[in-house]
């Protein structure tokens, strides 16, 4: 474990294994790097886990600091620091790596994005984002998280995989209320990449995954990304049960897919 100080910000960084490839991994918005920790040890080379801003033990900056191009700049700082030529981002992580490819096209040699959520175009004023936020600023940590759950209406989800649960609360586990807040608050209002056509220049190969039935992370989003960049591969699933019961079968195959031209 260790820390990057970078620029407005410092972050939490963890790495694990060892030799090429060096793979960077972002996670999504309101987790924290340990949201891939259970299948980076499947992982090929060395891998690297950090904690964006405002989230898990990574510093909290003050409004103002959690665009797009925030995010883009501490991915980019952690793979810089460690040697990464590989990237995984998964959600927040996926955008904020559309946004770095979008400005440097040849950054990375391989990517693969899990569930990115829209790129283009700003959401805009949400009212579920904005309870949410008011819900980790306003409530205990714990009271927070367990109201978020209520209300998104996971319960009937819960039902159907009794594991799902506990797999959100894992990934809330390290969540930072008030720099997740400031993050949830910002993004909505900020733009990934402006047009999505310039990351027909990124000429590496790349893997994007998503399932159907997403609204947050459309499948939809998935395969644009897979048209517009040349060497780009979509796998969509149908649904959430078959995203989770895939995950072994995902999992080698981002492994194998990362390797790839090491």
């Amino acid at each position: 474990m260790g820390e990057l100080l970078a620029d407005d910000a410092t972050l939490h960084v963890e790495v694990e294994g060892g030799g090429e490839p060096v793979t960077v991994f972002a996670h999504g918005l309101t987790n924290s790097c340990m949201e891939l920790a259970a299948f980076t040890p499947m992982a090929p080379g060395t891998k690297v886990r950090f904690c964006f801003r405002g989230h898990g033990h990574s510093s909290t900056p003050p409004p103002g600091a959690y665009r797009y191009a925030d995010f883009a700049r501490d991915l980019d700082a952690v793979a810089r620091q460690n040697g990464a030529t590989r990237a995984v981002g998964t959600s927040l992580g996926a955008a904020a790596l559309a946004h770095l490819l979008a400005r440097q096209p040849d950054r990375f040699e391989r990517v693969v994005f899990l569930l990115p959520s829209r790129l283009e175009g700003a959401i805009g004023s949400d009212p579920l984002v904005e309870r949410t936020a008011d819900l980790l600023e306003t409530l205990p940590r714990d009271e927070a998280i367990e109201a978020i759950l209520h209300e998104s209406g996971r319960s009937s989800s819960y039902d159907a995989n009794p594991g799902l649960r506990e797999f959100d609360l894992l990934l809330w586990q390290d969540m930072n209320p008030i720099g997740v807040a400031r993050a949830m608050r910002e993004v909505v209002r900020d733009t990934a990449v402006p047009e999505i056509q310039a990351l027909g220049a990124v000429r590496a190969p790349a893997l994007v995954i998503a399932r159907e039935g997403d609204s947050i992370h459309p499948a939809s989003v998935a395969r644009r990304l897979a048209e517009v960049m040349p060497e780009a591969e979509a796998i969509v699933l149908d649904s959430e049960h078959d995203l989770l019961v895939s995950i072994p079968q995902l999992v080698q195959r981002v492994g194998e897919f990362l390797v790839g031209g090491a």
